[in-house]
């Protein structure tokens, strides 16, 4: 049973550099079902991951460093390998990250 059948709002954990990512997508994208976590390094991701077992996917912005987005994926696939993990490409800039939210959530967690 999902998270939206089960009536609770399916939780998306959003990943970046830049506070925007969060506070600025959350808002923008708040038309949609979905309830928003972010976190921008390591330990936050650690945090989210652990305290919120709802996360149904991952959406990770293209502003953090290659070495960065590498270890965090390694982070989120070891500790919930149940975890989808969608990579922002870096060509669409940081305007395309809300449109790239918004396929992947539509797709992935609302479907």
């Amino acid at each position: 049973m999902t998270n939206a059948m089960a009536g609770q709002k399916a939780v998306v954990l959003l990943v970046g550099k830049l506070p925007h990512v969060i506070g600025g997508i959350a808002q923008e994208l708040s038309d949609m079902q979905v309830e928003w976590l972010g976190a921008h390094d390591r330990a936050e991701v650690i945090r989210q991951l652990d305290a919120e077992p709802r996360i149904a996917c991952v959406v990770m912005g293209a502003g953090l460093d290659d070495d960065i987005r590498g270890e965090l994926i390694g982070v989120i696939a070891s500790r919930r390998p149940d975890l989808t993990i969608h990579l922002k490409d870096r060509d669409s800039g940081p305007d395309g990250l809300a449109p790239f939210v918004r396929k992947v959530v539509d797709a992935v967690v609302l479907a």
